[in-house]
């Protein structure tokens, strides 16, 4: 499902091969089954569309008629969607504050030229992988501000999320505006929003698709969205919930939370339980990962999403899917809100919630609040300019709790112009205004967190789509992260809370010992399985693209590999960065690239 199109009439016939343009002025254009709502303005000058799924009623559709969009338009309704607006003198878009939906923009022959698709783009541009964005997604990956605006094709950029932006039919540059912040809203409680939100979001999908399946890990996440899926089906339909589990071995939590649910919910909830074997270990069969934007961020566990999806799709007929991607970024508050609270005078609560972290991490309050002091005095822009010292040297690895940006320990492995590309990047990132600067510390980094997160899971879904399901994940939707996100700094969850804020929402909904659930199933056991299985395969492929780039060093990649299947404890995080990143660039290589019309091949078309 992609689309897009061209804001200049000078660009005649600029759009892929097999292609349909949706609207006479032959700007806009969508390949595949692209879900598309029209309506046309009062004036009948300008005609607006809403692509990609949109929860909108038919009658609220008809806000859009009016002379001026309402600025949360693309917030407004559940899904992640974008906005289109074509007249004879510009082509306006609206993008989602989430980047659940990233649109991306490329100037080509002197015209812009638009799409849903990174990828797609580059095709048009003959443009090749962005190396320096490669090295940060593999080496700082827990910086998306190194990101922002880039996508992993030289010369292809992402148009800023929450924004409005104007490209003029006579090709000049375009013209944007921002117009998503998520001020504080102390009109309604938080819980109450999430609750409305969530369940709008939910209840759309089941609407959409009443024969919808849902995962049900036994966590707090994904039961939630079961348990709403649940409430909202009609009478005559059962929701399909699936908890996978290691084979033979059923008695594990996680399991038995998800049994309790579908207890609670008899009538209403199918449980289905999915066994996990050797076949779906983590790292089997990476390479023959689908091309995509980017790597995807289940590129590891490939074999066991794929598994689960052609189980679904053959078993329960699935066409639609959610999961509870997202819910970890969305409600876990970050560890800067303690310099939020100092920020804002609110002493004595930070002194409170740094000894409850404290105490959770079994550490000392002192430095948690001396971390928090120095971060409280510290902006963004500062954090980056000084992040530019830090990469790959001995302060990489800093161990301080609350900071702008966490840096883990630089690997050894790190090819020669590995450190040269990350301080370009930072650089710029540093000198780049930013839009959202006067939002507190911790709402700027979920901000940037979870648009990370909700623009890699489009490559999940592009996975999804492979197996003829639509993969949802009602937790970035846009309209449901604005609602979490505009809680007041009075009003916010602790830090060292579970999601307190869903258990509010889900108030009466979960059974007692869901709701009351403070951990969540590990898979790290399967993972280091995986790596002693699937060895010999993994070495071979780090010695590819990446080691082409100097990004990698092979022989020290090699070691630590193999020291990790050997037991050696070390955490994997980077080392999977790097596998994903490999077997992205195989498939983009091996995979057709998608062809555009000529001009003259348009004309043939009409």
């Amino acid at each position: 499902m992609i689309f897009g199109g061209s804001g200049s009439s000078l660009l005649p016939g600029c759009r892929p091969v097999g292609s349909r343009y949706l609207t006479s002025r032959h700007h806009t254009w969508a390949l595949g089954a692209v879900p598309v709502r029209s309506v046309t303005s009062l004036d009948g000058r300008r005609q607006v569309l809403v692509l990609g799924w949109c929860g909108a009623e038919d009658s609220d559709l008809q806000c859009l008629r009016l002379a001026a969009l309402p600025e949360d338009v693309t917030w407004r309704w559940p899904g992640a969607y974008t906005v289109i607006e074509e007249s004879e003198e510009a082509v306006v878009l609206h993008t989602d504050p989430a980047s659940a939906r990233p649109v991306y923009l490329v100037g080509h022959e002197g015209a812009w030229v638009w799409c849903s698709s990174a990828r797609a783009l580059a095709s048009l541009t003959r443009a090749t992988v962005d190396t320096e964005r490669l090295a940060c997604s593999i080496f700082l990956p827990s910086v998306p501000a190194l990101s922002s605006g880039r996508s992993f094709f030289t010369g292809v950029e992402q148009l800023p999320p929450g924004s409005r932006i104007v490209l003029p039919t006579d090709g000049r540059a375009p013209r944007t505006t921002t117009v998503w912040r998520p001020t504080p809203d102390v009109c309604r409680s938080p819980a109450e929003r999430l609750r409305t939100t969530l369940y709008g979001a939910v209840a759309a999908r089941v609407a959409s698709d009443p024969e919808l399946s849902c995962d049900m890990s036994g966590g707090l996440d994904s039961t939630s969205l079961a348990v709403l899926a649940a409430v909202a089906l009609p009478d005559c339909f059962r929701l399909n919930a699936v908890t996978i589990h290691p084979e033979g071995n059923t008695a594990g939590a996680d399991v038995c939370h998800a049994r309790r649910t579908a207890h609670a919910y008899a009538g209403r909830i199918e449980h289905h339980l999915l066994a996990m074997s050797a076949k779906h270990l983590p790292y089997t069969a990476i390479s023959a990962v689908s091309a995509t934007d980017e790597p995807a961020p289940s590129t590891i566990t490939r074999s066991r999403l794929t598994g689960q999806f052609a189980w679904m799709r053959e078993e329960l007929g699935t066409r639609t899917h959610m999961t509870g991607d997202g819910g970890d970024s969305l409600l876990f508050q970050p560890p800067l809100h303690l310099a939020d609270l100092l920020r804002h005078g609110r002493v004595r609560r930070a002194v409170s919630e740094g000894f409850g972290w404290s105490r959770l991490r079994r550490i000392s309050p002192v430095p948690l609040l001396r971390d928090a002091a120095l971060a409280s005095r510290t902006s963004r822009a500062r954090a980056l300019t000084r992040l530019v010292d830090h990469i790959g040297g001995t302060a990489h690895g800093d161990l301080r709790l609350i900071r702008w940006f966490p840096l883990f320990p630089f690997p050894s492995w790190s090819g020669t112009a590995t450190r040269g590309l990350l301080r370009t990047a930072t650089d710029r990132a540093a000198a780049a205004p930013d839009q959202l600067s006067d939002l507190d510390a911790s709402v700027r980094t979920s901000v940037d967190e979870i648009r990370e997160v909700a623009r890699t899971a489009v490559a999940d879904a592009e996975m999804a789509a492979a197996s003829e399901i639509d993969l949802s994940n009602p937790f970035l939707d846009p309209m449901v992260v604005d609602a979490v996100l505009r809680t007041p700094i009075d009003l916010r969850v602790p830090v060292h809370a579970y999601k307190p804020l869903l258990g509010r929402a889900m108030a009466g909904l979960l059974p007692r010992a869901v709701a009351d659930r403070r951990t969540k199933g590990s898979f790290d056991a399967d993972h280091y399985a995986g790596l002693r299985a699937h060895l010999p395969t993994l070495l071979e492929l780090i010695d590819g693209r990446l080691a082409g780039m100097d990004l990698v060093a092979p022989s020290h990649f090699h070691l630590s590999l193999s020291q990790a299947a050997a037991g050696v404890p070390m955490s994997l995080a980077t080392m999977e960065q790097a596998l994903s990143a490999e077997a992205w660039l195989r498939a983009h290589e091996r995979s057709p690239e998608l062809m555009w019309l000529t001009p003259s091949e348009e004309a043939c078309c009409d």
